[in-house]
């Protein structure tokens, strides 16, 4: 218990008043019918460890995998901000169908997916892909270029059972990113780099 608080409360001070939360996104598979049978449960654990590690969820306000783990997260009492890849609510709910529930907040990018992949990273302090198709194939190589903290749950189907495969082909280095088949391990360590990463600047 006392590792999880240390983690928690890791975060630098600002001004000695407040402690800003890491943001860990959950990028993964919108179709998830390719995805391993248990992955929604892995998702939707995910975001419940997240909230419990006092972080907030950052997802791509849509359904699915990102959608299981903003369920996870609000049902533990967590913060969960959506980028959405449409410019109004109205576009969000009717031309790109999808939910607005189990969302704190949701920020209307209007740049369609490519753009909004590119900012919901970057508004990310690290990326955790779950299952994925091309999509989160995208979301993981901008993280991966930007030396963010990747981490990559393993046994969930689609691009997370390739991911390392194609590291290895790009014959440009395993990056920050990190591999493991259980939820709760696979954060820890991706909360564990943030950590170093933000002390280090």
């Amino acid at each position: 218990m006392a590792k999880k608080e240390n983690l928690q409360n890791s975060r630098p001070h600002n001004h000695g008043r407040h402690s800003l939360k890491y943001k860990i996104c959950i990028s993964g598979a919108a179709e998830t019918g390719h995805c391993a049978p248990n992955a929604d449960k892995k998702a939707e654990l995910m975001g419940r460890l997240i909230a419990e590690r006092g972080c907030v969820l950052v997802t791509g306000a849509t359904v699915g995998i990102p959608y299981c783990a903003a369920k996870g997260a609000k049902e533990a009492g967590g913060i969960v901000i959506g980028l959405s890849p449409a410019a109004s609510e109205v576009a969000h709910l009717k031309t790109y169908q999808l939910p607005i529930d189990y969302h704190d907040l949701i920020i209307y990018t209007g740049f369609g997916y490519s753009g909004r992949n590119l900012l919901l990273t970057r508004a990310s302090d690290a990326v955790i892909t779950i299952c994925g198709r091309m999509g989160t194939l995208n979301e993981f190589t901008i993280a991966y270029e930007d030396q963010k903290p990747t981490g990559v749950l393993t046994e969930t189907g689609g691009m997370s059972d390739a991911l390392e495969d194609i590291i290895k082909i790009g014959r440009r280095g395993a990056g920050n990113s990190v591999f493991e088949s259980d939820p709760e391990k696979l954060l820890d360590a991706v909360i564990a780099m943030v950590v170093a990463r933000s002390k280090s600047r």
